[in-house]
């Protein structure tokens, strides 16, 4: 899931460079923290919401394949979830 996520995220940012994604395990699921140059946010966000809700269906869907629950958060420079 850590490469879908890498590979679909790098292909909407200006600078994928700068794009890690972290597992990180909490109360039994995993929880895949985004960090990304502030300025490509928006870009993998979108309208409403729309592109990261888009991207964390496929997540749910691959990953119920596969019988295991995940989430995706954006961390901030700042530590702020979004």
């Amino acid at each position: 899931m850590q490469n879908f996520i890498e590979y679909v995220v790098k292909g909407l940012v200006k600078h994928p460079e700068q794009v890690t994604v972290t597992p990180v395990e909490r109360n039994g699921s995993t929880v895949y923290e985004l960090r990304l140059e502030s300025t490509d946010v928006g870009r993998v966000v979108g309208r409403s919401g729309k592109t990261i809700n888009a991207i964390r269906s496929l997540m749910i869907a691959g990953s119920a394949r596969k019988g295991v629950r995940c989430s995706l958060d954006i961390v901030e420079e700042n530590q702020r979830r979004r």
